[in-house]
């Protein structure tokens, strides 16, 4: 079939097999022109499929010749409906991996259920032993839990008083403005119970009590901390709570990985677009106003020049810098002071009829089309395409 672009609210519906291959080798290409970096042997990550999951992956195994398992919830292609970005882009991963001769394989179900915790686990056990890298990088808007069996939701509210913002149609370029009314309490303990650490920590504990953390382990995940425009939304808001939360489990998690030497660390990245970046309010416009900044500086990075920084320059040096909270930070570029005075400057600014002007909107549409493999350039779009493709490993 010819593959499209269609469109639901903040996601797009369809995937370009062809186009996300493109995706994931022009990141591979990129981590193989940077220098190797002694890092980890056998890496487990945990949403695995697309943004700084594929992009840990990636780095795992290009740059430092690790095995890895990857954990996703992406679905194959049905009828005539393609399979999911994530899908695709494990397709071509797995197949690159097997290309430079580096073990890959991939469990696609819930990562919050236990099963696939145990599925994992007996994976770890019979192909690698252990494992010294975990890196934790969810991003799901629910969550059954494996406990309880309650179905939870998250949502992106502020707290507490009504959050008023500009935001930006990135597809007609125009800029209006938006008013969210504040959670509740029920919504807040959902979407902390979604987002936070509970499951990162239930992760690591049925990774320790399985016997394969290898002594040394090193665990992370993803978070994002962001501007004061974005503050009511964002880290005063649902999400925030969330993350608080996250860097609870975290040094809960180093306590108990110190006892095999290891460490847990929370790791703040760059605002970047994702599929779940788009959908909070204020975000699209402020990433099209930041990019045009950066770019112009020449400080600009995507999700794979995040990750091969945070291997080479943090990670792996034998003191990691970190900031008052332990925390090691990559939006240090997004968050220097120059660069933030600009964007608050043009955020004064902005309208529709300057937006085009002052901003970076086509840059942030065309990264949003990238993340479906839509519009990369060496890709037939008017070509028929084979959508049913397999992933050679898959399981579950």
């Amino acid at each position: 079939m010819i593959i499209k672009p269609k469109f639901k609210g903040f996601i797009c519906t369809t995937a370009h097999p062809k186009g996300c291959a493109r995706s994931v080798q022009e990141q591979i290409s990129y981590v193989q022109m940077q220098k190797s970096v002694k890092g980890p042997k056998n890496v487990l990550v945990i949403g695995a499929s697309t943004g700084y999951g594929l992009a840990s992956r990636i780095v795992s195994t290009f740059c430092c010749g690790a095995s890895t398992i990857g954990v996703f919830f992406e679905k194959p292609a049905n009828a005539n409906k393609t399979a999911t970005a994530g899908w695709y882009n494990t397709v071509e991963f797995e197949r690159a991996a097997k290309e430079v001769n580096c073990y890959a394989k991939s469990i696609n179900g819930d990562a919050f259920s236990t099963a696939v915790k145990e599925q994992v686990i007996e994976l770890i056990k019979n192909d690698l032993g252990q494992i010294d890298l975990v890196i934790y990088s969810l991003a799901s808007p629910r969550r059954i839990h494996p406990i309880t069996g309650e179905t939870l939701a998250s949502s992106i509210k502020p707290v507490g008083k009504p959050f008023s913002s500009k935001m930006i149609d990135f597809h007609k370029e125009t800029v209006s403005e938006i008013t969210v009314e504040p959670a509740t309490d029920e919504e807040v303990r959902q979407t902390a119970d979604v987002m936070g650490g509970e499951d990162w920590e239930m992760w690591m504990e049925a990774l320790r009590d399985g016997g394969v953390l290898a002594a040394g382990a090193t665990t992370i995940s993803y978070s994002y901390i962001g501007p004061k425009i974005t503050y009511p939304i964002y880290r005063e808001g649902t999400i925030g709570i969330a993350k608080n939360d996250l860097e609870s489990s975290a040094k809960k998690i180093h306590t108990e990985l110190n006892k095999l030497g290891g460490k847990a660390f929370v790791s703040v990245q760059k605002a970047l677009v994702t599929q779940a970046s788009t959908a909070i309010p204020g975000m699209p416009l402020y990433m099209s106003l930041l990019f045009k900044v950066m770019k112009e500086k020449g400080i600009h990075e995507n999700c794979i020049e995040q990750i091969y920084r945070l291997f080479a320059e943090r990670l792996y040096l034998s003191t990691i810098p970190l900031d008052d909270k332990g925390r090691i930070r990559l939006d240090d570029w997004e968050m220097r002071a120059d660069i933030q005075t600009e964007v608050s400057a043009l955020w004064e600014k902005v309208l529709t009829e300057n937006v085009a002007d002052i901003s970076d909107v086509v840059g942030y549409r065309n990264d949003f089309f990238r993340l479906f493999g839509f519009g990369l350039t060496g890709v037939e779009y008017d070509k028929e395409e084979d959508i049913h493709l397999d992933i050679p490993s898959i399981t579950g």
